[in-house]
């Protein structure tokens, strides 16, 4: 099923939720059953400036409460409040930046992963999105649970019987459109754990992330596999 949307990010598709969330720069996927988004849609924000973090982690009160995430079940549990939405990514004005530290913009992350790879990731996105031939860079991540190991919890049932499973992996897809009005795409699953391999190590074809993920990626495109076309996939996102 197509969900019907006028938002920019969603011009190439929109994977189905329990709840979509609409905030000013971003769309979210939200999960009742993970309690955390299936998913996270964005273009890049061009106009990318040095503008403060605001760091103002909060839950996100659109999220009915017995599903929704809260700074407590973070607290104390080794894992890291990671950004699906990358902060540097919605920089133009504070309040653009500010809605990226919504809890349901966040899924637990190790930290070492969080500050390593998926920041190399997020890097190299924007350093492909700062290409003069470059137009728009969309962008869908979200976390990946394989049901075959088995899932940590944090979070306190005392509360209000939220708690939160670790994932296992976290995918990333990417779509650029240039000057020329061609696209090109690179897709990633990256395990939820430290690691120094590159990240061209974990490039995969986008219908693999839409197994592993249950959702369907791009669903608005027509035509060919973009990303088969040469074995264009393999090429080094930022050369």
């Amino acid at each position: 099923m197509d969900i019907p949307s006028g938002r920019r990010e969603t011009r190439y598709g929109m994977p189905e939720a329990d709840q979509v969330i609409f905030n000013r720069h971003y769309v979210i996927g939200y999960s009742y059953y993970f309690r955390q988004a299936k998913w996270a849609l964005e273009i890049i924000d061009p106009d990318y400036t040095e503008l403060e973090r605001a760091d103002n982690f909060r839950s996100d009160y659109r999220v009915p409460e017995m599903f929704r995430a809260d700074l407590a079940d973070y607290r104390g549990s080794g894992y890291d409040r990671g950004h699906l939405v990358a902060s540097a990514n919605q920089r133009e004005v504070e309040l653009q930046n500010s809605e990226t530290f919504l809890l349901s913009n966040m899924s637990p992350q190790v930290p070492g992963f969080n500050r390593g790879l998926w920041k190399k990731l997020e890097e190299a996105t924007r350093e492909l999105n700062e290409k003069e031939n470059i137009l728009e860079t969309y962008v869908i991540c979200g976390p990946i649970f394989h049901f075959d190991k088995a899932t940590e919890l944090i979070g306190s049932e005392d509360k209000n019987g939220v708690t939160l499973p670790i994932p296992h992996a976290y995918f990333k897809s990417i779509l650029t459109e240039n000057n020329r009005g061609t696209l090109d795409m690179w897709s990633f699953i990256l395990p939820n754990e430290d690691s120094d391999e590159p990240l061209e190590s974990f490039l995969v074809p986008t219908k693999k992330i839409e197994q592993y993920a249950g959702i369907n990626l791009w669903n608005r495109l027509q035509g060919a596999s973009i990303e088969g076309k040469k074995k264009r996939k393999r090429k080094r996102m930022w050369t």
